[in-house]
């Protein structure tokens, strides 16, 4: 799994927004304002919090306004390159579709590289993506695309999928197709080479080939998108940025294993460990019930997790997302889970060196809450982190939150944080939400 940094992000910006009417008139999609702020700008926020840096924007209609907003990206503090798809900036005939615009950018696309759309905003976890898709490679996958339950919610269904993806078909929908695509893609380059600079197609048209041959992989996510295509979901937006980004909400940071799950007896180790299998997950006694509590209390409740199997050669990154999925899938009210793989020894036996090494996200480092506080309007003076470590409580001690330690608060722990203690020491998650609350 290549560092976050080092990939690609193809931002398709060339599309006219006709439905828009005279609200694009002289103003391209992504710069359509929403708050104090031009709509991709909510996307870039959740994309560079994710370590996304590098990003080539593949601009059509209007697109000097775009340019002389976002310039080179260093005042976003990431680095942006532009390759306009069309003849003239202006000229609505001359674009060439979205396929035909990748493949005029080809002599500035890596090998592989992630794809996403100006006129949506996708709330997902980028991390995830990167890692399926190269998990995915290694089995003879081209392509990978992002899919949402749909049940004809948001637009037509277009893909059937089960266990995988089985069909994406944007053109010919069936009665089987429950679920739609998202919006974040990630590509080999090759997928272009039967092309020529010029040609006039759609990216749909390459996904659907490389769906009847097997080669496109499948990554289910949970949260809605939204697509500002149509005036109506436009304002929707509107309202749910001011919600999630312009109103501070107080949040519960929990970590997750002695928290919300049991901690497992490990028998390569014969020590007590974190699972490292779905099947080894269960949850506390009062667990699901406590974050139930912080929701309807107007609490967002965010997951915080050092996890350094993968680094330290016991599993896989992949197995460590789907142990999270399965956390979400038995405690749905939890917001985000946000979990650092990195270990700064790691073992030899580890396969994926780029988690090896020092970081800012792994506890006590605050890196994981910095980040949450970025993706969410978070007021610090109102939060909490609930750990089962020393590592949790000065995390959350160095953030500026409140602090409660779960489990036994022993003298090593007091010595470690220096004598100063939490703000709550108590049993279990369920009795600490019962005193804040």
């Amino acid at each position: 799994m290549p560092r976050m940094e080092d990939i690609q992000v193809v931002v398709m910006m060339g599309g006219v927004g006709s439905r828009l009417g005279s609200m694009v008139a002289d103003c391209p999609k992504p710069l359509l304002p929403v708050g104090d702020r031009p709509f991709f700008e909510y996307e870039l926020i959740l994309l560079k919090a994710a370590g996304l840096r590098r990003f080539l924007f593949c601009t059509g209609y209007l697109s000097s306004g775009i340019e002389d907003h976002f310039g080179s990206g260093e005042r976003f503090g990431v680095s942006i390159e532009y390759q306009r798809d069309s003849v003239s900036e202006d000229d609505k005939a001359a674009l060439l579709g979205t396929g035909g615009a990748l493949r005029h950018a080809y002599p500035k696309l890596d090998e592989d590289f992630m794809l996403v759309y100006a006129d949506s905003f996708m709330d997902i976890d980028y991390r995830e993506v990167v890692c399926r898709y190269y998990d995915a490679k290694r089995n003879g996958a081209l392509s990978l695309m992002t899919l949402l339950h749909n049940g004809g919610r948001f637009d037509k269904s277009n893909v059937i999928y089960t266990d995988s993806l089985k069909l994406y078909d944007k053109m010919n929908a069936t009665p089987d197709m429950d679920y739609i695509d998202y919006g974040v893609n990630m590509f080999s380059r090759s997928v272009l080479d039967g092309y020529d600079d010029g040609d006039i197609f759609d990216l749909s048209d390459i996904q659907h080939a490389l769906s009847l041959k097997g080669a496109l992989e499948g990554l289910v996510v949970r949260k809605r998108f939204y697509e500002i295509g149509r005036p109506d979901p436009y304002r929707e937006f509107i309202a749910y940025a001011g919600d999630r980004f312009d109103t501070p909400h107080k949040a519960a940071f929990l970590d997750r294993d002695g928290v919300l799950n049991e901690i497992v007896y490990n028998e390569d180790t014969e020590q007590l460990d974190s699972p490292l299998r779905v099947s080894e997950l269960k949850l506390l006694p009062g667990a699901a019930e406590a974050v139930r509590t912080l929701k309807a209390n107007g609490y967002y409740v965010f997951v915080v997790t050092n996890q350094p199997a993968a680094a330290k050669g016991k599993t896989d990154p992949g197995s460590l997302w789907d142990i999270n999925k399965k956390l979400i899938e038995l405690i749905p009210e939890i917001d985000e889970v946000f979990m650092c793989l990195h270990h700064p020894k790691g073992d030899a036996r580890s396969t994926e060196r780029n988690l090896i090494g020092p970081c800012s996200c792994r506890k006590p480092g605050t890196g994981m809450i910095d980040e949450a506080c970025a993706r969410y309007a978070v007021d610090r003076s109102s939060s909490f982190m609930a750990g089962d470590s020393f590592t949790d409580i000065e995390c959350g001690r160095t953030a500026g939150l409140k602090t409660v330690f779960i489990g036994d608060y022993k003298c090593d722990v007091c010595s470690r944080l220096r004598f100063v203690k939490p703000d709550i020491v108590t049993d279990t998650l369920a009795a600490a939400v019962d005193r804040l609350i």
